[in-house]
């Protein structure tokens, strides 16, 4: 698993890339939490490259996600694979965090 990280427009962007399982769910949520500043208001998790995704790494982004709602900010999911989408459906998240089927789209409901 990779996660690179960027801030674009105020919007602090995450892409993951490989999977995000039991194996890597710790080192993602110490690096998530260690980037997110506490001024951190608009989150974007990049999830194009993601091709797998375990309870454990879906906790990773639901914790993250939590805590950017806790500040009022917004949060947003974008580009995932039909498996990911898939994992997020099952559990009942779709209705939680807005999932948006491109990068472009999901920058432009963060920054309305």
């Amino acid at each position: 698993m990779e996660i690179e990280h960027r801030v674009e427009n105020e919007i602090l962007v995450f892409a993951i890339k490989g999977r995000l399982d039991a194996a890597t769910a710790s080192t993602a949520e110490e690096t998530i939490k260690n980037t997110m500043a506490e001024d951190t208001q608009r989150l974007l998790f990049d999830l194009t490259a993601l091709e797998y995704l375990s309870s454990g790494g879906l906790r990773v982004i639901l914790g993250a996600a939590k805590e950017i709602r806790r500040r009022e900010g917004k949060v947003a999911l974008a580009a995932l694979t039909p498996y990911v989408y898939e994992i997020f459906e099952v559990s009942g998240f779709t209705a939680m965090i807005p999932i948006k089927d491109t990068v472009e789209e999901a920058f432009k409901d963060l920054s309305s």
